[in-house]
């Protein structure tokens, strides 16, 4: 049985071979806890300490202000969670953006249940945010502003910038959600004006299970997780081997950032050069991460296209969400109708991804939604 072609890398890269050679040591003879006091503990804390060192260079950010966590669903949760629950907060509002990923929002609704405040901002119809729209929204009650980096959906970059900026006028702290865009475009914390973000490894041809909480320091946050106290609050002993593998992930995205996004933006050029059926673009198309696109096929519309493409792996929003059935409340957001985001798919391709399998998914896209409007006429 032939494979399909692979086009879900919002949902996950690949695992780089160069990063699972880097890993290998530490699976079985670097076995050693690195919180131990020995030779195989201080050996694997070298390891860890050498990671953090990696993805904290990648973000212009001193290592110590990494924290390691299971991925950015944690690092999300700890980032609000800790905040709002932080020893002296008196501010109790989140302020956060209509296309959020859901341990976002849903991290958002579980505080408001328990007495915070949320505002959830709309965005335009290319999935941006409107800043004075934003800084209406704002006030000085407000804790923690959130907004993602990369959309996980639609691809698009937000303006972190100007929106850390905004919040920082009213005193509120200002999170990334940058699980999409870390290691793929360029980041600078301090330029950026970013105090906590979330990371992780399986985005960036890394592991599963692995990722981080970048703190500006003098940010108190109250621990998720209770214990022994590792990683200044987030308990729990290290996996080396996973640590290992999202510093050599890190390392490496920082090395061919530029080769990688000239790679999708061929491919997604190749792509819509190759459709040669009824196509609109979800989302601004710049500014967006190349490696993703999402678009709607109006002669789909009330007909469910995912089963009739066998040939491709790739979804119709995000991957959380794809068990539900419900449309994606990123592209509703967007003003789409729930006919109109059933009939549209995310094509996410990156780094292991070649002009042969774009040309065949091309292809396919081509027979199928033709023949649905041949169908319809």
């Amino acid at each position: 049985m032939t494979l399909p072609v692979y086009l879900d890398y919002g949902a996950t890269t690949p695992l780089d071979p160069a990063v699972a050679d880097a890993m290998q040591p530490w699976t079985v003879a670097g076995f050693g806890n690195p919180h131990s006091a020995h030779m195989w503990g201080y050996r694997a804390k070298a390891a860890v300490e050498v990671a953090r060192a990696e993805i904290a260079a990648l973000i212009n950010a001193p290592p110590e202000t990494i924290a390691f966590t299971s991925g950015a669903t944690e690092s999300v949760n700890w980032a609000l969670k800790g905040l709002l629950t932080a020893p002296g907060q008196t501010r109790r509002r989140i302020v956060t953006l209509a296309t959020e990923h859901s341990c976002v929002l849903e991290t958002a609704r579980y505080l408001e249940s328990l007495g915070a405040q949320l505002t959830i901002v709309p965005v335009r119809a290319d999935g941006l945010v409107e800043l004075g729209d934003l800084e209406r929204a704002l006030g000085e009650d407000v804790a923690i502003v959130s907004a993602m980096l990369v959309n996980n959906e639609i691809g698009v970059v937000q303006p972190i910038a100007a929106i850390a900026a905004l919040a920082h006028n009213v005193g509120a702290v200002m999170h990334c959600d940058a699980a999409q865009g870390f290691g793929k475009l360029p980041i600078d914390v301090d330029a950026m004006g970013i105090d906590l973000m979330s990371l992780t490894a399986h985005k960036i041809y890394g592991p599963k299970g692995i990722g981080a909480l970048y703190r500006r320091p003098f940010t108190v946050l109250t621990p998720l997780l209770h214990g022994g106290g590792q990683e200044d609050g987030r308990s729990g002993t290290l996996p080396t081997a996973l640590i290992v593998g999202l510093g050599a992930a890190a390392r490496i995205a920082g090395g061919r950032m530029d080769a990688d996004h000239g790679h999708a933006l061929m491919l997604r050029q190749r792509l819509l050069d190759a459709l040669k059926v009824p196509a609109t673009i979800n989302g601004a198309l710049d500014p967006r991460w190349p490696g993703n696109l999402n678009i709607m096929f109006p002669e789909a519309q009330h007909i469910p296209l995912l089963p009739l493409l066998p040939g491709l792996a790739l979804s119709s929003g995000s991957a959380c969400a794809a068990v539900t059935g419900r449309p994606s409340q990123v592209l509703t957001a967007l003003g789409l109708s729930e006919a109109a985001a059933k009939a549209s798919l995310r094509l996410g391709f990156g780094r292991f991804t070649t002009a042969s399998e774009i040309d065949s998914a091309a292809v396919q896209i081509n027979a199928v939604v033709g023949k649905l409007a041949q169908e319809a006429a």
